[in-house]
């Protein structure tokens, strides 16, 4: 249509019409003169409108059940995509064969504790981050990392998140001293807190203070709620000393850390808790005790030796 004079005056003409009629419409509620005229317009387009709900509906439906039923498996499947890449990336010589069983053993822990993990190199330790014992680890924000997610490698506990940059983090080692974490005794279920010493022990607190325990005990994760920041059943340690029992509230314990806090490489970061917790399923089988040689000593009688007045007598 040409801009004309006629089809502005048009225009304006049918503005107002249509004005009038929403007025007419909002002001006769139920008795509306326009209710005929739209409930004809329902009669013909409503059968339009339910056929295309009708097919589109259960097609919405299905796509939204799937995606719900498989978010878990999907995540899964792209943290496999991702840790197979990192594998395909350490390469073959001695260092990244020694990366790679590394890299086994934490994807065997996470099989048995059921974590979804994403794999990560260290690439910093902690004097870039004016902490004693902290590390830096090469994945962040954009790759699904939160503060306070749990961190381990293929021996056990390593740390947890503090700190996250986009393609960054920063993990506190479960030796740094402000480090906390919640134990559970393996078999016994003794609860208590595990501290950071440093390059020393972890020292642990029972809440039992008559608890039983001895040297070679191992220990696990207890959880948090929420699983943040610790997921449950991720192994800690073993006893190395019990302190004695005072008859106090609660009882000491130096533990050995399964990880080595001075050589991490390769490490996860728990982006999936458990359903359930693993109990004492991730710990690594009991050494079984060395037998002692048994030495039998046979002691021969020698000749008795000639009085000496038969020699006297010989001479």
């Amino acid at each position: 249509m040409r801009d004309t004079r006629e089809s502005r005056l048009l225009l304006v003409l049918l503005i107002a019409i249509a004005f009038a009629l929403i007025t007419v419409d909002i002001r006769g509620g139920e008795d509306s003169p326009v209710d005929g005229a739209r409930q004809g317009a329902a009669t013909v387009f409503g059968p339009i409108e339910s056929g295309v709900s009708a097919a589109v509906d259960p097609v919405g439906n299905a796509v939204s059940a799937i995606r719900d039923s498989g978010e878990r498996h999907d995540r899964l499947a792209v943290l496999e995509e991702e840790n197979a890449a990192l594998k395909a990336r350490l390469g073959s010589d001695d260092r990244s064969r020694s990366r790679l069983k590394q890299l086994d053993k934490m994807l065997k822990i996470s099989g048995q504790g059921q974590y979804g993990i994403k794999g990560a190199e260290v690439i910093a330790i902690g004097a870039a981050q004016g902490f004693s014992w902290t590390i830096t680890i090469d994945v962040g924000a954009n790759d699904g990392i939160k503060r306070d997610m749990t961190v381990l490698n293929g021996d056990g506990l390593v740390g947890r998140v503090t700190t996250v940059g986009p393609n960054t983090a920063t993990v506190l080692l479960a030796s740094d001293p402000d480090f906390t974490v919640g134990t559970r005794m393996e078999a016994s279920d003794e609860l208590g807190f595990a501290s950071g010493q440093g390059d020393r022990p972890l020292r642990v607190e029972l809440l039992n203070g008559k608890a039983e325990v001895k040297k070679g005990d191992r220990l696990v994760t207890f959880g948090s709620q929420a699983d943040r920041p610790f997921v449950p059943g991720v192994p800690v340690g073993v006893v190395s000393r019990v302190d004695p029992s005072g008859g106090g509230l609660t009882r000491t314990l130096y533990v050995t850390p399964y990880a080595a806090f001075s050589k991490l490489d390769i490490v996860g970061v728990v982006v999936e808790a458990p359903k359930k917790d693993p109990r004492d399923t991730v710990l690594p089988p009991k050494p079984k005790p060395t037998p002692r040689p048994t030495v039998t000593v046979t002691v021969t009688p020698s000749a008795e030796a000639p009085a000496d007045g038969q020699n006297q007598q010989e001479q």
